[in-house]
């Protein structure tokens, strides 16, 4: 299959919580407290499905859903973007994961990614057409990102999902698979509260 069929038919994953205030973006709580954590995160989860349609049909997207799948903020962007809606299923979040990348080529992602534009998404599924895998390291150790033709459980099982070494283990399964990695840029996550100046000093910018 040439690589413009391959990227036509990359489909994109996206996993989100309801932002529900003492559920998500826990570790921002500290520094702005529950409900404006809650807020961040849907702020975010609002951005992250505007990029992903402006780089992809919406018929090869899905909103993967968890804690409150009817949430009106849910309901309201499945509609505005005319995409899919799908309960994130039981189980860790390699599992999960696992779950929604078959069948491939596919990508999946998360809801809290300020650096993700549609022109790196574009990019990653261009790569996936020429690679086994594609990722976007985050420099927290983990990676925002993660694209495959296939879905090898080897990928998924025994990481230590949350820690400095995920992009590292899944790279050391990768080269044992013998599969080739594309990793078109390093990106960062909003996760921690000094994440939160970064993130306000971007949109400030970005308001200009």
């Amino acid at each position: 299959m040439c690589a413009e069929a391959v990227h036509a038919e990359v489909r994109l994953a996206i996993l989100a919580k309801a932002p529900l205030p003492g559920r998500v973006k826990t570790r921002l709580i500290p520094a702005c407290g529950a409900e404006e954590a809650a807020r961040i995160h849907a702020t975010l989860l609002r951005h992250t499905l505007a990029v992903a349609c402006a780089a992809l049909p919406p018929s090869r997207i899905t909103l993967w859903t968890a804690l409150e799948h009817e949430h009106p903020l849910f309901v309201e962007l499945a509609a505005r973007h005319g995409i899919a809606r799908r309960p994130q299923p039981e189980g860790d979040l390699g599992e999960r994961m696992y779950y929604t990348l078959a069948p491939g080529p596919a990508m999946v992602i998360g809801s809290d990614c300020p650096p993700l534009t549609p022109a790196l998404l574009r990019r990653c599924a261009e790569e996936l057409a020429r690679h086994d895998a594609v990722c976007l390291p985050a420099e927290d150790g983990g990676y925002a990102l993660l694209g495959l033709h296939q879905a090898h459980p080897s990928l998924f099982t025994g990481i230590a999902w949350g820690g400095e070494r995920v992009m590292a283990q899944t790279r050391q399964r990768l080269a044992a698979l013998g599969w080739r990695l594309a990793c078109p840029a390093t990106v960062w996550d909003l996760d921690r509260p000094e994440d939160l100046e970064r993130w306000r000093s971007m949109n400030s910018v970005a308001s200009r």
